[in-house]
């Protein structure tokens, strides 16, 4: 498998408005309404993978294999954020990217993605076997 390369910086930026769907009480990660914890790394590696999405030649994928998180303010529902992945490095099959959660322009969390390319097919092949 030849791995494509990824420069530093390479972005994208997704866009949530957040529902009653996407808070604590609905996730179980608390019994608050308000955008949880779970639903801001969502919304993280959505942007890692639309980063990469375009650059990823057929038959390639990459799966995330660790975060670490500082959600640093509640959002309401009906709140908007957004959140901007970029690409910090490349090593061998490993991505690594820093991930800022906004509400306007208040930090809203803090992510680090890591991200393994791999086959896409040999992966689901594994899983099912």
């Amino acid at each position: 498998m030849e791995l494509p390369e990824f420069p530093p910086g390479l972005s994208a930026r997704v866009e949530l408005t957040v529902t009653d769907a996407d808070t604590a009480q609905a996730l179980g990660s608390g019994d608050v309404p308000v955008l949880a914890t779970p639903r801001v790394l969502a919304l993280a590696e959505a942007a890692t993978v639309a980063a990469t999405a375009r650059h990823l030649p057929g038959g390639l994928t990459t799966v995330g294999v660790r975060a670490e998180i500082n959600h640093l303010v509640p959002t309401p529902v009906g709140g908007s954020v957004h959140a901007l992945a970029t690409l910090a490095k490349a090593e061998g099959r490993k991505l690594y990217f820093e991930v800022v959660v906004r509400m306007g322009e208040t930090l809203a969390a803090e992510v680090l993605v890591e991200r393994m390319m791999l086959d896409r097919q040999r992966f689901i092949e594994k899983t099912l076997s």
